[in-house]
């Protein structure tokens, strides 16, 4: 619960993503059931945040905004585990906590955790959730906005700016059911790396470790977990397999590059797409991964490596700027970094890190990253423009803004069969979780007109 409450605050305070947190929190137990604890309470306390603050300050009579922040994710730790988690007694709960908060110099706040941790114990049962809105009995049959709202927010667990806004676009049981999605585990889901192993032959080395998979639903290449942890096998790190939702290894599928073929992917880290374009190459022509930060450089560089793309180039580049090659690559692929809100089952803290005014900010860079794409594009030569965002400001706004102001470019519908229901009318790949039980990425590619074509 240390370890928990440590990642917690790791992620709470910006020092950390998620899963780097989660990382070290495991590093310091060594029991793997504990180690399965700690990943449990800091994913289930960021899930449910919404509802556990609501349990919370209504016991409390206080605001987030009043509570050392510190205090305030002990509290959320040791409510989760008393109100979604039955391995631990109560007791033990509210007595840890105690001593936790002393050990972290709030000795003050000792008392005030005690007596709110015991009561939440007592009254758990009669705490009050908004409650799912009825249909109104008028001839419109619409449902009150706020009562839909508070439940959507709150029991939901979801931030209201966000729901507010998919009401708006899908109505109430869309909502609904996509915030459901998102309140459920995630599997584990895994791209087998065609250049060392087939599907086949990887599921029956993993079932020799104790590890269950499934086909994934729409490609070939894709495998669920079941049962197990391909991570904790000698699998791991051999480059037989990346992790890599289902979502993002269809995006990957859009870029159609030959063994012949120049390509450019311009934000590849951490390489999960680039594996599998290598694959689509047979692991010929020329693929240059590029990415900026230099963490992520090596993350990228260390994937290739161990997956044996030997095509594959890794460059330091910073795509929002103009790009320093002559125009010669046959595909780019534009991986842009967004805010993530297509990924909140996987990813609950970014639930709690973004708001409307981040949309603005990611458009700006996405826009910057795909004018710089455009100089690089051979004629007749496409960019697949991607992100894991649900929201328009970052998808089809940043793809009209950007061809109306690059001319010679249009919307390409892509020749893929096996998902042809994921692409809309206007030639835009999209998932969507209440429809497709994945998570929600967009894509589209952009072909450059060759001589004598015009937009």
């Amino acid at each position: 619960r240390s370890a928990a409450l440590r990642a917690l605050r790791d992620v709470s305070t910006g020092r950390s993503d998620l899963g780097r947190a989660q990382a070290q929190a495991r590093e310091l137990l060594s029991d793997p059931r504990d180690r399965a604890l700690a990943t449990e309470i800091v994913t289930g306390t960021l899930r449910w945040r919404a509802v556990l603050d609501h349990a919370l300050f209504q016991i409390s009579s206080r605001s987030a905004e009043t509570i050392d922040p510190e205090v305030l994710d002990l509290l959320r730790t040791s409510a989760y585990q008393i109100l979604y988690l039955d391995r631990v007694p109560n007791h033990a709960i509210v007595n840890d906590s105690v001593t936790l908060s002393r050990k972290l110099k709030k000795q003050r706040a000792a008392g005030f955790i005690n007596a709110v941790l015991r009561t939440l114990t007592r009254e758990s049962s009669r705490l009050a959730l908004p409650v799912r809105p009825t249909v109104s009995l008028s001839e419109t049959n619409e449902i009150d906005t706020e009562e839909a709202l508070a439940y959507l927010s709150t029991t939901l667990s979801h931030p209201r700016w966000l729901v507010e806004r998919w009401l708006h676009r899908y109505g109430f049981d869309v909502t609904e059911q996509w915030a459901s999605f998102n309140n459920k585990p995630a599997p584990i889901t895994l791209r087998v790396n065609t250049l060392k192993i087939s599907p086949s032959a990887l599921s029956a080395g993993l079932k020799v470790e104790g590890v269950q998979v499934n086909p994934g639903r729409w490609l070939h290449e894709t495998l669920v977990v079941t049962r197990g942890n391909p991570l904790l096998t000698p699998l791991a790190n051999s480059g037989l397999f990346v992790i890599q939702d289902e979502a993002s290894q269809l995006v990957a599928t859009l870029v159609r590059a030959s063994p012949t073929d120049c390509v450019l992917d311009t934000c590849a880290s951490p390489g999960g797409k680039t594996v599998a374009i290598a694959g689509v190459m047979s692991n010929r022509g020329l693929l240059i991964a590029a990415d900026f930060r230099p963490p992520r450089l090596r993350l990228l560089a260390r994937t290739l490596e161990q997956c044996g793309c030997d095509c594959a180039k890794v460059l330091r580049i910073d795509g929002r700027k103009q790009l320093p090659f002559t125009v010669a690559f046959d595909w780019v692929l534009v991986d842009a970094p967004c805010s993530g809100l297509g990924t909140l089952r996987r990813d609950p803290d970014i639930r709690w890190k973004r708001s409307a005014a981040d949309l603005t900010q990611f458009s700006t860079s996405q826009t910057a990253l795909l004018t710089s794409a455009a100089g690089v594009v051979t004629p007749g030569g496409r960019i697949v423009y991607s992100t894991c965002s649900s929201e328009p400001e970052e998808n089809e706004h940043v793809v009209e803004r950007f061809l109306a102001n690059t001319p010679g470019f249009t919307i390409e519908r892509p020749v893929v069969s096996l998902f042809r229901s994921l692409i809309d009318s206007n030639g835009y790949f999209r998932t969507l979780p209440y429809r497709d039980e994945l998570e929600a990425f967009f894509a589209v590619v952009l072909r450059r007109n060759g001589a004598g074509q015009t937009n």
